[in-house]
């Protein structure tokens, strides 16, 4: 009997330490809590209502599409399921993720990630796999992300990568960690309403490639999501968001790339680089960071835009004669409106 107590005893005593390890590692993990980027993925898996569209990608689609405007002119349902600097590998497993919970219409993804041979920063790419549920999908999706300086067991005990960050800890890190978090965006769009137009005295002009070939990697990955979406019967829609900044220069070479591949696949691209007056885009009002992202009053633009060809060219259903899907979008839409601050 005492030896059984002793196990018993051992056995708590060891829950009770693995317990203090993976609580205090939330705890340094989400020392970021105040970053807005950081949980951008978190908020699909509170959703209950299907979809037509499903877009994945980088910050060109968070800050690009917006799914309230995208209902309230063409009544077409959609999430964006975006993260910053989210590579191709990452996106093909959020997308497998996706695909377990319905099968929309379409998938549009954003090729812009397409230039990544590998995963460019280890803190970038764990913003989205950290955020991911645990399921076979986040377990692979980690295995194609890691760096060779990561280790596995450091993304299931997270002290083990943020042990530095404690003493930078706050009350409100302690506070956030073991809060759900609270989803900031509009069906995954992340709402920029500052203004911070193009400085037109900068000059400089983008780098010669060295390898004008889009890595193998990269088109690979986007070769299994093109698989996928046809095992689904879904259709794989490419596009690449407009951006007016050397930092994503979007290079003729790799639109060529892609134009061919389209072709070759049966899939639709629609690039939307040098179509600045047909959007309506006025880069001295529709940036917030001098042209490398949009701010709301571009990303509106783009997906009025982007939206027209959705309904015209792809058949999208029109749900606004929908009472229970425009009574959800409504309160969605206001919400919009409210960080918005007109309408």
């Amino acid at each position: 009997m005492k030896k059984f107590i002793r196990i018993i005893s051992f056995v708590c005593a060891l829950l009770i330490v693995l317990g203090a390890v993976i609580c205090f590692g939330a705890v340094l993990q989400d020392a970021r809590h105040d970053n807005r980027e950081a949980h951008l993925l978190c908020g699909y898996y509170d959703t209950t209502d299907p979809h037509d569209v499903i877009f994945i990608g980088d910050c060109e689609v968070y800050e690009g599409f917006i799914p309230a405007t995208l209902f309230e002119e063409y009544g077409i349902t959609s999430f964006v399921r975006g993260s910053s600097q989210q590579t191709v590998w990452q996106s093909y497993h959020i997308l497998a993720e996706t695909l377990e919970k319905e099968t929309p219409r379409a998938v549009v993804f954003n090729v812009l990630a397409l230039h990544y041979g590998e995963t460019p920063l280890e803190a970038i790419s764990r913003m989205a796999i950290e955020d991911m549920e645990w399921s076979e999908h986040k377990l692979d999706a980690i295995k194609a992300s890691m760096t060779d300086e990561e280790s596995l067991l450091s993304y299931f005990l997270p002290i083990l990568r943020y042990h530095a960050r404690w003493s930078e800890l706050d009350s409100d890190d302690f506070k956030h960690a073991f809060d759900k978090h609270v989803d900031i965006t509009h069906q995954g769009y992340l709402m920029q309403t500052d203004i911070d137009p193009v400085d037109t005295s900068d000059t400089r002009k983008p780098d010669d490639l060295l390898n004008t070939a889009l890595p193998k990697r990269a088109m690979e990955y986007l070769d299994k999501m093109t698989a996928l979406c046809r095992e689904k019967g879904i259709e794989l829609i490419l596009v690449k968001a407009p951006t007016n900044s050397v930092r994503y220069y979007w290079y003729p070479e790799w639109d060529a790339q892609i134009v061919d591949y389209a072709e070759e696949n049966g899939l639709a691209y629609y690039s939307m680089v040098g179509k600045d007056e047909e959007i309506g885009l006025d880069w001295s009002q529709d940036t917030y960071d001098k042209g490398l992202h949009l701010n709301v009053f571009g990303a509106e633009k783009v997906t009025s835009y982007f939206g027209k060809i959705l309904a015209e060219n792809h058949g999208l259903t029109d749900h606004r004669d929908d009472a229970e899907l425009s009574a959800i979008w409504e309160e969605r839409i206001n919400s919009y409106y409210n960080e918005r601050g007109e309408k």
